[in-house]
């Protein structure tokens, strides 16, 4: 199937390529024929890909674990929730600090240098907080143990790296694995907090923690292994801080609004199901919104997206809004456990395209050999944005009611939208300096 040579006026937004369809072609005596390679076949097909992604995935799963294992471990022995919080709050804040530092020196001195002895010490940090958790240590201990944990490594960030280097010229199967690896990052904070919940209830408190530990750094030294697939390093890079760099400041402010949709859904979702005595079952329904991000990332990742990112991106944050818009139909009119997490579902399907799009355009606009620290700092953004939907989440359903706060991620995606218009107002719908910037 010929691929088009230019688009036309009624060219759909997405267009899916001849090698994204799984084809069986039938010769003339009915026999099967082979099979062509699907767009993430050909992805991990690439010399060492599978192994990177492997260890990475490994080291992935327990950003999804330690909040939940830190709020149940303390509350379970301490007996205060406000505590608990606390503290994974302190760790947030320390993280949205030492992140971007760390992802620096990532790119100044390599993944495997720099990766391995932060993971090391945040796994430290992580023992110390259960032992002194176990051992009943001062409040201020917890504090400080867990603040310790921020120096663990954007792995996802790293992942990303290694595809921009494998995949440098190739925008299409940068897309595919950008898709990929945000169709990751939902399948492990959808399996994360399950795992962590289970083994807090069914062994001890502290066994979320610690096998989420293991598991961090058991995967950062079989990813930081692969040293073939990782970047180059560019010690005396002349490129300016990616923050300073044209049109990142306002992408940092759609992930900060992005982070809020995503910090006040899960808190005004818990309240609403604890309202209707099924508190139990919010994790489920959480992770179908997830489960919906992950299959829609996968799908997204196997077309071929028409037109510059920077143009798609306030659709995509469109498509968020609307659908942000069914929970709160969902909560305000049925009052539906079940209709709620079915509206979630579809809801999350607009999330991972979004995220997608936004990474994507960060490594565009980020400076060559700080492609770590832009990312990180996107994260930061995201991390910054879930803190403050938290709180917003929080106080909406204290003051108002659940129901009322599913108006805050409706108003959190109308805000990213309405950013990345006035962004693609002022700017154009493609710029030279940024959105046709080789891939690094």
């Amino acid at each position: 199937m010929p691929q088009p040579t230019s688009r036309s006026r009624d060219t759909p937004l997405l267009t899916v390529t001849a090698d994204a369809l799984v084809a069986v072609d039938f010769g003339p005596r009915g026999r099967r024929e082979p099979r062509a390679k699907g767009p993430y076949r050909r992805l991990l097909a690439l010399p060492g890909a599978r192994a990177f992604t492997a260890g990475n995935l490994i080291a992935r799963l327990p950003m999804g674990m330690f909040s939940v294992s830190a709020v149940v471990m303390i509350a379970g022995t301490r007996g205060s929730y406000a505590l608990a919080g606390a503290v994974t709050a302190t760790g947030l804040a320390a993280t949205a600090v030492v992140a971007p530092w760390t992802a620096r020196l990532v790119d100044r001195y390599g993944q495997a240098r720099v990766a391995l002895p932060a993971t090391v010490f945040a796994v430290l940090g992580s023992l110390a907080l259960l032992l002194c958790v176990r051992h009943g240590a001062p409040d201020w201990t917890l504090f400080a143990s867990y603040a310790a944990t921020a120096t663990t490594p954007n792995t996802g960030g790293m992942s990303r790296a290694r595809w921009a280097h494998l995949l440098k010229g190739d925008a299409e199967a940068l897309h595919t694995a950008n898709s990929f690896e945000q169709a990751a990052d939902e399948l492990c904070f959808m399996l994360g907090p399950v795992l962590a919940a289970f083994l807090c209830g069914t062994f001890f408190p502290e066994a979320g923690t610690l096998v989420g530990a293991v598991l961090l750094l058991t995967g950062v030294l079989l990813f930081t292994a692969q040293r073939s697939t990782e970047p180059p390093v560019e010690r005396r890079s002349s490129a300016g801080a990616p923050l300073r760099a044209p049109g990142m400041r306002p992408l940092l402010v759609v992930c900060l609004a992005t982070g809020a949709v995503f910090g006040s859904l899960e808190v005004v979702t818990l309240a609403f199901a604890d309202e209707r005595g099924h508190r139990s079952a919010a994790g489920v329904v959480l992770a179908l919104q997830a489960a919906g991000s992950c299959a829609a990332g996968l799908l997204y990742g196997a077309v071929r997206p028409a037109g510059s990112a920077r143009s798609r991106l306030p659709w995509c944050l469109a498509a968020m809004t609307a659908l942000m818009v069914l929970p709160l139909l969902a909560a305000g009119l049925t009052g539906s456990l079940v209709l709620l997490a079915g509206a979630l579902l579809v809801a999350g399907m607009a999330t991972a395209p979004t995220m997608v799009t936004t990474m994507t355009l960060v490594q565009r606009y980020t400076p060559e050999g700080r492609l770590n620290e832009g990312m990180t700092l996107a994260v930061t953004g995201l991390l910054g944005g879930i803190a403050c939907g938290s709180a917003a989440g929080g106080w909406t359903v204290e003051h108002v009611s659940a129901t009322a706060g599913y108006g805050v991620p409706v108003a959190a995606a109308a805000t990213a939208l309405l950013v990345a218009l006035c962004t693609l107002v002022l700017f154009g719908p493609s710029n030279r300096s940024t959105d046709s910037l080789p891939t690094h």
